[in-house]
């Protein structure tokens, strides 16, 4: 139902409402963000999981633990 414009107590409810921007928009960025933050980390496990890579970073962490 809308307000009478006439009404000042619903005016500023009504003008809100109307000028809201897009609330449920908010839900989906924060579930686009998870999914591709999941995907990424599988990804890294991934690639922590091959043996080239696995080498390369603990010849790395060897290095600076040894200086």
């Amino acid at each position: 139902m809308l307000a009478r414009p006439s009404d000042a107590s619903t005016l500023p409810a009504l003008l809100r409402r109307l000028t809201s921007k897009e609330e449920g928009m908010a839900t989906a960025e924060y579930a686009i963000g998870t999914l591709a933050a999941a995907a990424f980390a599988g990804l890294l496990l991934a690639l922590m999981r091959s043996g080239s890579l696995s080498g390369a970073l603990q010849s790395i962490i060897e290095q600076a633990l040894s200086v």
